[in-house]
């Protein structure tokens, strides 16, 4: 079965494959930008598989580590630090899981329209 995480107006965020069991709070949803709040509970929580619609950055909100898995089965370790951001472009496919024995929580910033220069 797949599941779509959508827009309230209907616009698909990403289009998962399996169903997460990390909780997403969207705080910032505008034809710009979307701001999600994705916390993990406990080790292994995840996001489910998905692929990546739009250009995003990521701010941890705690140290912590985010065990990635890519759509060829290879499991990345991620150590992330407070405040400290990465981007990532697009088209990324993956399953984010909690790699700590602690609840861990991220922001996500989409970015939904490409600004004209």
């Amino acid at each position: 079965m797949i599941a779509l995480l959508k827009k309230a107006e209907g616009e698909i965020m990403c289009e998962g494959k399996q169903q997460g069991t990390a909780t997403p709070t969207v705080l910032i949803d505008n034809n710009r930008t979307r701001v999600t709040e994705w916390r993990f509970a406990g080790r292994g929580d995840n996001t489910g598989w998905h692929v990546h619609a739009y250009d995003y950055v990521v701010v941890p909100v705690q140290d912590g580590i985010l065990e990635i898995t890519d759509k060829d089965g290879n499991v990345t370790k991620a150590t992330l630090k407070t405040g400290v951001p990465y981007f990532r472009d697009l088209g990324v496919e993956h399953d984010v899981a909690n790699g700590n024995d602690f609840e861990f929580a991220f922001v996500e910033l989409e970015f939904l329209e490409k600004l004209q220069a």
